[in-house]
């Protein structure tokens, strides 16, 4: 049972007890019954209010509950609730008696008078009508029929202008009905919003196009027939609409090709001058030191034959310098030659070196490159470089290491390409090396404080790790960058355009 003092029983036609109490009601199922089931007859926040004073019943079983706020009619077999208040024409709200006379009508007491009520049968009620009444854009009013209107023409409304406030108002003539609300903005949501008995939206909606739809709902659910509508088009800023973003990608397009066209000329111009150069120095200034040191040995064998004199001595200097220029010249050559940027081509020509040099020394020779070198290509300075490094490394093995094995690791780290030069030699103190980078025993060359300076230069690192009796170990590291598939097809089809 529900707190509160009982103020008020019925009982109706079908034999069930009403009680009505300050904190409620129930309703008793079989009260004549040793255990009569007490039952709550509605849902909590269906009725106007808690305080129930009165009940009353008419011809078609619908039971009239008077309440300290008016009149609500519920339909035990539905449980459909229709309120009935001062606007329908009760004399007052608080309503403290109800009885239905012989005639079928219901009269209703409160302390300043009595209401009569001459209840009719459930009609189909008709679909209330809904209308626009207001909208106002970021706080201004915008023109509306007072009256209401059905179609709202479509609204173009500039930047900054989300914020809108819509008011509508349904009709509805059937006495007790209160109406309320669905909405929904379609562009921002597909689904009507939950029933509410507001009549006023606020909304603040990002630039696109949108439409407005409203109905009213009857309190046994019908809906209006044709919903009330609002279209408007909220315009985005200039730097977001189609023709600003349609200008800025053309624009945006047109300096990336025309980089990429740059670059690509000035990619082909390059490849030209270095095949150019790679030619000229190989067919002309190549061509012309082997004929100097061939003409100098010519001329020392017919002046002073196989013995010494004062003429001969100079042109032996003359051949060996032009055979040294030669081969120096055959390293510029490679370095520029664009047909000889892969990895393995590098890979390959420090082969050929370290073959030449230490098979001369009878020293075993063990070369190792990874497979992956053929799609890797450097550039003209990483490779010549590198392979002068490399050169030089391998000179001082054979001229100061006294080994008969030695082994060549080639191989890439992530982005680093690192030469491992191995040798089963005398060694010798790596602490002990002189302020120059010369080995005290005589370790020639530029010394390793200028492979290890050369090696900073591209950013790499030279490290050389020796013991007496224990060979030594020299370790290369430098960053390379490796080109896409992509480029390196690029690059092809450009080498493909300079032989045509």
């Amino acid at each position: 049972m529900p707190g509160g003092f009982g103020q008020g029983l019925y009982l109706d036609r079908a034999g069930r007890l009403w009680i009505a109490t300050g904190g409620g009601g129930v309703r008793l199922e079989e009260p004549a019954s040793e255990d009569p089931r007490v039952e709550p007859f509605t849902t909590p926040g269906s009725l106007s209010s808690d305080n129930l004073r009165c009940f009353a019943e008419d011809e078609w079983g619908r039971v009239y509950i008077g309440t300290a706020r008016g009149v609500d009619r519920l339909d035990p077999e539905g449980g459909r609730v229709k309120h009935f208040s001062t606007a329908d024409g009760l004399i007052k709200s608080e309503v403290m008696a109800a009885f239905r006379d012989r005639s079928g009508a219901l009269w209703f007491g409160t302390r300043e008078g009595v209401s009569r009520l001459v209840p009719e049968p459930e009609r189909t009620q008709n679909p209330p009508p809904v209308l626009i009444s207001g909208l106002y854009v970021g706080g201004v009013p915008q023109p509306v029929s007072e009256l209401g209107e059905v179609e709202v023409p479509e609204l173009s409304l500039g930047p900054g202008q989300g914020q809108i406030q819509i008011d509508f108002f349904g009709l509805n003539f059937s006495a007790g009905e209160e109406l309320r609300y669905q909405y929904r903005f379609e562009g921002a949501s597909r689904d009507w919003s939950a029933l509410t008995d507001q009549r006023t939206v606020t909304a603040s909606l990002a630039p696109g196009k949108y439409r407005f739809l409203v109905r009213a709902v009857t309190s046994d659910g019908t809906s209006s027939a044709v919903p009330a509508a609002l279209s408007f088009r909220l315009l985005p800023p200039i730097w977001q609409r189609w023709w600003f973003l349609t200008f800025a990608a053309l624009f945006v397009g047109g300096v990336i090709y025309s980089t990429s066209r740059a670059r690509t000329a000035r990619a082909v111009a390059l490849e030209r001058v270095r095949t150019r150069i790679a030619t000229d120095l190989h067919d002309d200034i190549g061509a012309s030191l082997s004929q100097i040191a061939i003409l100098s040995e010519v001329v020392r064998h017919r002046v002073g034959g196989d013995g010494e004199s004062p003429v001969t001595e100079p042109l032996g200097v003359i051949a060996g310098t032009s055979r040294e220029m030669v081969d120096s010249m055959s390293d510029i050559v490679w370095a520029i030659n664009p047909k000889r940027d892969r990895l393995s081509d590098l890979s390959q020509r420090m082969r050929l070196f370290a073959s030449d040099i230490l098979s001369a020394r009878d020293v075993r020779l063990r070369f190792r490159a990874p497979d992956s070198a053929r799609d890797i290509t450097v550039g003209a300075d990483l490779r010549r470089e590198v392979y002068l490094i490399f050169k030089e490394s391998v000179n001082n093995l054979a001229k100061h290491s006294g080994c008969t094995e030695a082994g060549i690791a080639f191989s890439i780290e992530g982005r680093r390409l690192v030469v491992e030069i191995v040798d089963d030699g005398r060694g010798f103190d790596a602490e002990a090396l002189g302020g120059d980078g010369q080995h005290p025993g005589g370790m020639g060359g530029h010394g390793l404080q200028s492979l290890r300076r050369r090696a900073e230069k591209l950013g790499g690192t030279y490290e050389v790790r020796s013991s007496p009796g224990h060979g030594t170990t020299v370790t290369l590291r430098v960053p390379i960058k490796i080109k896409s598939r992509r480029r390196l097809k690029v690059i092809k089809k450009l080498r493909a355009l300079l032989r045509r």
